[in-house]
């Protein structure tokens, strides 16, 4: 993912290429407990630059961020984030050593979606928590996150694969293999917020629960 490393710098800036990421992951936040025991783990894997870091902060995890990208894990640090170099198919992680597993914006990236939810289902305690949210292989996602998204000023072109998007279906099934039941819903940016960036390319917009789920959507379960 070169693109990622090379803009790696805009992650943080809520005005810059990735904006919507930032979004993405308030959202995400907003389906992880807080921590009930002394000493819980959240792993955040492909994130290690640390986007969830300040929604998470006051939530009582020790923040783990899993990342093969180098500049990645070094803006981890300074948000709080323990760095790990890691390939999500292979966690250099203990089994069941997380409460949390958030996997954000991560599987529409992978050539191995059996081997990275089978790796993030591993290192969850039962009774554990697994977050994420991904882009749906439908022919609507595919026009909205690359016809249309690769067209903005300053995007670049080809950072999505549509051959890689993730049938909603197929990684709840993939989940509950590994004994995760796994609760989907649609998320979109909400309407009059989205506009008002468009226009000005600056301030926050809120991501919404949406019921449907043929773009972009997230996911919450619980292992058994």
């Amino acid at each position: 993912m070169r693109q990622y490393d090379d803009l790696a710098g805009e992650w943080w800036r809520p005005d810059g290429v990735f904006a919507m990421l930032h979004w993405i992951a308030e959202a995400r936040a907003k389906l992880i407990p807080p921590a009930t025991r002394s000493g819980a783990v959240l792993v955040d894997l492909g994130r290690g630059a640390g986007l969830l870091a300040p929604h998470v902060a006051d939530k009582g995890y020790r923040h783990v961020g899993g990342d093969l990208v180098d500049s990645a894990r070094r803006q981890a640090a300074p948000h709080g984030v323990t760095p790990v170099r890691a390939d999500v198919t292979r966690l250099p992680l203990a089994d069941g050593c997380a409460d949390v597993v958030s996997a954000g914006e991560l599987l529409e990236h992978v050539t191995d979606l059996r081997g990275t939810v089978a790796e993030a289902c591993r290192i969850l305690r039962p009774g554990g928590v697994l977050v994420l949210d991904t882009i749906n292989d439908t022919a609507l996602a595919r026009f909205v996150a690359v016809t249309v998204a690769e067209r903005l000023p300053r995007v670049p072109r080809g950072i999505h694969d549509p051959d890689l998007f993730v049938d909603r279906r197929v990684l709840v099934d993939e989940c509950a293999r590994h004994g995760v039941a796994l609760r989907t819903r649609g998320l979109r940016p909400e309407y009059p917020g989205i506009v008002r960036w468009l226009v000005r390319r600056r301030g926050r917009v809120r991501m919404v629960p949406d019921r449907i789920t043929a773009v972009l959507y997230q996911g919450r379960g619980e292992k058994a």
